[in-house]
């Protein structure tokens, strides 16, 4: 009984945490797609146009902005953030307002969420390794789509909606107990690959 119990409150905090994470997480992946849209339109408009967030040669938005993965499938990436990070809120919102999704809406949920996190590291691969710039707003998409991702994925087991095999029984136990610890270590590895990458700038 107690086990069950202890399950049961494990599986509630997940969802208050994926609550939250999709309400404010949107609302800063919204505010960033938008403002990264219409410098996009302006440097569109006048090609000798600065972003707000062009400080310097590796803080440069204009850099990314102006490159041709910022519009990889035909039209520029933010317009898919604006979409993506709206629904996500709108779930959000109705999850916090008492709805109760199917599995199959819940394994939709996650196969975005799996598509977003894709996408956002063969940007930052490009970002860094390519293009040789960063993006703040970029990063900030980045920074929210990453938890969005994992207290999805981190949910849906939790549920019992994916079927895992028993022999990973004890990594996924490990993930639950262990959520914000792999969590902080995932943006610590970005952080120091970004930091190893451009220090020639910004070390002494």
């Amino acid at each position: 009984m107690g086990r069950m119990s202890k399950d049961k409150k494990a599986s509630g905090d997940l969802g208050k945490i994926l609550t939250w994470l999709l309400i404010i997480g949107s609302v800063f992946g919204i505010l960033a797609s938008a403002i990264i849209m219409i410098d996009k339109i302006k440097l569109l408009e006048d090609p000798n146009f600065v972003p707000s967030c062009s400080i310097n040669p590796i803080i440069s938005c204009g850099s990314v902005m102006s490159s041709s993965q910022s519009h990889v499938f035909g039209f520029p990436n933010p317009i898919i953030g604006l979409v993506a990070f709206g629904a996500l809120f709108a779930i959000g919102m109705g999850i916090l307002a008492g709805a109760r999704y199917k599995r199959w809406y819940w394994l939709g949920l996650l196969a975005g969420t799996i598509f977003g996190v894709v996408f956002i590291h063969w940007l930052f691969f490009q970002s860094v390794y390519r293009i040789n710039a960063l993006c703040i707003y970029c990063m900030v998409v980045w920074a929210v789509t990453i938890p969005i991702f994992w207290y999805t994925k981190l949910y849906t087991l939790e549920k019992g909606y994916i079927k895992i095999p028993k022999k990973l029984a004890p990594a996924t136990a490990f993930a639950r107990r262990h959520h914000l610890d792999i969590l902080i270590v995932w943006y610590l590895v970005i952080i120091f690959l970004i930091l190893q990458h451009f220090w020639y700038y910004f070390g002494p």
